[in-house]
Formats: C-alpha cells, structure tokens, sequence
C-alpha cells in the first residue's frame, strides 16, 4: 500500500470502472454465497432457541447435568455458534475474496482503472 501522502484521489469513473469489473462481481458472488447462507443458518439457529424458550419451557428446563439444563446449554451455544461462524468467515475471506479484493485495491491504487484496463479482465477472479 502506499502512503497516504503519495496517493492521488480517485475519481468517479475509477471507482466505476473497478465497479463494473470482472473482478467485483466474482468478489460480490463469492461473498453473497457465504454471507446468505450463513445469515438464514443462524436466523433460523437463534429462533429455534427464542420459540423453544417461550414455547417449549419443559424442554428447556430439563435437567442434563446437576442444574444445568437444556437451555442453558442452547443459550452458550447461541455464542460458541457465532465464534464458530466467525472462524468460518475469516477461513472463507483469507480464501476466496481477500486476493481479488487486495488486487482490486493494489489496481485501484496504481490508477490502473483510469486507463480502460479494468472493464473485462478476470485475473484477480481466477487466482483464489
């Protein structure tokens, strides 16, 4: 990256020119085929816990080990689930959209849109 007293601003059309590239669309799918997803995944997770907590208090309130029932056990894994969701992310990110989006940013930087060459090259895409 450069620093922040070398860079030149970009302009409108840059930014639409890197907009409308190869390269953000496959960074704008790889991202929506994770994110959607893992979003329903867990709405769904979280209010299965809501409705079995307000409609299913038997089960809920069954004992498993001493005084710990089921949901105490459903509500800590109401947080290892989101930890785990976030480890999955980070591991999908690193993989498949941190190298197109570094390119972008290293191309955006280099005012390499500017000049017409980002309109239809999928390098960045083909990499991860």
């Amino acid at each position: 990256m450069s620093e922040p007293n070398e860079r030149r601003l970009l302009s409108p059309e840059e930014y639409l020119a890197a907009q409308n590239s190869a390269e953000f669309v496959e960074l704008k799918r790889r991202f929506r085929r994770f994110a959607f997803p893992m979003t329903v995944a867990f709405l769904v997770w979280y209010l299965l816990f809501v409705l079995l907590s307000t409609y299913a208090h038997d089960f809920m309130s069954t004992d498993v080990i001493g005084t710990i029932n089921v949901g105490l056990i459903f509500g800590l894994l109401q947080f290892v689930s989101t930890f785990a969701i976030t480890h999955l992310y980070v591991s999908h990110a690193n993989r498949n959209t941190d190298p197109i989006a570094d390119e972008m940013r290293n191309r955006l930087e280099h005012h390499e849109f500017a000049r017409g060459d980002g309109t239809g090259t999928t390098e960045g895409a083909s990499r991860a």
